[in-house]
């Protein structure tokens, strides 16, 4: 079977060529504004919008047979108090999200959906990740990098923001963009398919 990968992201494509996975990358336009307030939620219906639009895309053109799968992903952090938190819009937004996280736990939450000719599998993945106090002075360093404004939570757990976090509950490459593990088992029962 041929994995084509619905998603324009630097990260989730590294990922799978680190595991040796051979995928094709197909994206269309979509629309991401939902009114769904549950993280899960959220980030499952975002990422079958993704899957589903490149599926039509295929069906259009005759070439989505049986022997292909989309994996399309959405990723949101969720903060403490319940608030989804997509990429930042600006400076401002960004810095408010990454002192929404200080010294407090949060979520990164990823949707993933795999469909099929005959079948369409939606689930998702959760990881809390654990920042430290961070000073607001140590904030307008970060954010004059350029780092925060492609992710979501405005932050990469592999790249500056890691000088703040002090640990993680769960799988890293969720907080990364895929959920490899959640992936791989889903893939394995529902497609009969092995991602290496």
């Amino acid at each position: 079977m041929t994995l084509i990968l619905a998603s324009k992201s630097p990260r989730r494509k590294e990922i799978l060529e680190n595991l040796g996975v051979k995928f094709q990358i197909i994206t269309c336009e979509t629309d991401e504004h939902t009114d769904e307030k549950d993280g899960r939620k959220y980030v499952e219906e975002i990422a079958y919008r993704k899957g589903n639009a490149v599926r039509t895309l295929l069906e259009s053109n005759g070439k989505f047979t049986n022997d292909k799968i989309i994996l399309s992903c959405d990723t949101v952090v969720v903060s403490a108090d319940g608030e989804i938190m997509g990429k930042p819009r600006d400076h401002a937004d960004a810095k408010r999200m990454i002192l929404a996280f200080s010294g407090k736990p949060h979520f990164v939450i990823s949707g993933i959906a795999l469909i099929t000719k005959g079948k369409t599998v939606v689930t998702s993945e959760s990881t809390t990740v654990f920042f430290d106090t961070v000073e607001e002075n140590d904030v307008e360093k970060y954010l004059d990098t350029d780092e925060a404004y492609d992710k979501a939570g405005a932050y990469a757990i592999q790249g500056y923001a890691s000088l703040w976090i002090n640990g993680i509950e769960g799988d890293y490459f969720n907080v990364v963009g895929l959920p490899v593990k959640k992936l791989s088992d889903t893939l394995k029962k529902e497609f009969n398919f092995k991602l290496a």
